[in-house]
């Protein structure tokens, strides 16, 4: 997949709205490695008052909290997905957003764009953001 310009994408207005209303923040990709964007980016969400679950294919905890293999296997409601995986894994995980229906954000981290995807969740009900980091838009509308 060649590189995508970001066509569906929440405003800074939204963001706001986003971070003010979410709770649950699965974080698709969550390294456990501590030098890795995804555990610096879900230590940061944490810390700032949010509910981090990791879904990583290895590992039982990350972050003090219970590690789960899918999305599918999260048991509880999830209002976010912060994702940390390439464009082309986007579409199967708006899918299973979709699947869900507890969803409410789609979040593509910075750097990752499927346009596809994005309208798919869009489309569905969600809100959604591409190319942009949580933690630094976190930062731009509260400070650090």
């Amino acid at each position: 997949m060649e590189c995508e310009f970001p066509t569906v994408n929440s405003n800074l207005e939204e963001v706001k709205e986003i971070f003010e209303t979410v709770k649950t923040i699965a974080v698709l990709g969550l390294s456990p490695n501590e030098t890795k964007d995804s555990h610096k980016v879900a230590k940061y969400l944490k810390e700032a008052g949010y509910k981090i679950v990791p879904v990583y294919p290895k590992e039982d905890e990350i972050l003090g909290e219970k590690v789960y293999r899918s999305l599918k296997e999260i048991p509880f409601e999830v209002d976010m997905v912060d994702i940390f995986r390439k464009p082309a894994a986007l579409d199967a995980i708006a899918d299973v957003c979709i699947e869900r229906g507890d969803v409410k954000v789609f979040w593509a981290q910075k750097g990752i764009v499927n346009n596809e995807a994005a309208q798919k969740a869009k489309d569905a009900g969600m809100k959604v953001v591409q190319n942009q980091c949580t933690m630094v838009d976190h930062r731009t509308i509260y400070g650090s």
